[in-house]
């Protein structure tokens, strides 16, 4: 009887929101996600807010790896993401972490561009409940945003009247007016905009022109990441780290899980 009872109430309790017990790291952004060992997991775990997943397209599926090389027919973008995102979404009553808005799913085309991208919207045309979307120019915020970098098509994603992934911009498009329902994001390669990898004091010109952008990209509504910044262990990671999140940079790159949220969360 009391065995009765206790399962009874154990059914009435309500379950705790997955992922309730993490701190999520607005700042954070996984690189090359899927080499870790549970995809996308590892990095929720860690309170990531964005993740990296590399596509290419073979017979017509979407996989997931860095080199072709290391293609593996199970290992799709749906089941490495989209499905274990919705499942997680589902279970927390519409978003990744529990009482916080926003996750960014940066999805980077290897194979030829055109091709791989009407692929990519059919797949995510089956997500719409959690993904945001945009309808003839306006917006309707998800829970993940999906953004398309690598070989982007952009005058083909323009055209489109319903898009499911925006565009990842690059530091030519500082100086344009794109509208963000296009381009939320704006990425580039550290070492082609800056010298400094974090011997010393970042130099002044270099910190202004890097607050400079933040600040024009804020401005117009994008998010700033970059890539190529340090990633080992060390004084020279550290401050590139925190030139960035004093900077207001939206997205830190690292491999590093562990390593980025311990400097995020100090």
């Amino acid at each position: 009887m009391k065995a009765l009872l206790l399962a009874a109430a154990l059914a009435l309790t309500p379950l705790a929101a997955v992922g309730a017990d993490v701190n999520p790291l607005p700042q954070a952004h996984a690189h090359n996600d899927y080499e870790h060992p549970r995809p996308l997991l590892d990095a929720l775990d860690h309170g990531f807010t964005g993740v990296e997943a590399d596509i290419w397209l073979v017979n017509g599926k979407l996989l997931v790896a860095h080199e072709e090389a290391h293609i593996k027919p199970e290992r799709t973008l749906e089941a490495l993401y989209l499905d274990p995102l919705k499942k997680r979404v589902t279970e927390n009553g519409g978003r990744v972490y529990p009482g916080t808005q926003g996750f960014t799913l940066l999805i980077d085309i290897k194979t030829e561009g055109e091709p791989t991208y009407k692929a990519l919207a059919e797949v995510l045309s089956k997500y719409p409940d959690i993904l945001t979307v945009v309808r003839d120019g306006k917006v309707q915020p998800g829970a993940v945003t999906a953004v398309v970098s690598g070989n982007r098509p952009r005058e083909y994603m323009l055209s489109e009247k319903v898009r499911y992934a925006g565009y990842d911009g690059r530091m030519p498009d500082l100086t344009s007016d794109t509208p963000a329902a296009f381009m939320p994001l704006l990425s580039d390669n550290w070492t082609k905009v800056f010298t400094w990898k974090g011997d010393g004091e970042m130099p002044a010109a270099e910190r202004a022109k890097l607050q400079d952008i933040v600040k024009t990209a804020h401005s117009k509504g994008w998010t700033i990441r970059f890539w190529a910044t340090p990633d080992q262990p060390g004084p020279q990671r550290n401050a590139i780290w925190k030139e960035l999140k004093a900077a207001g940079v939206d997205k830190i790159n690292t491999d590093d899980l562990a390593g980025l949220q311990r400097f995020l969360s100090e």
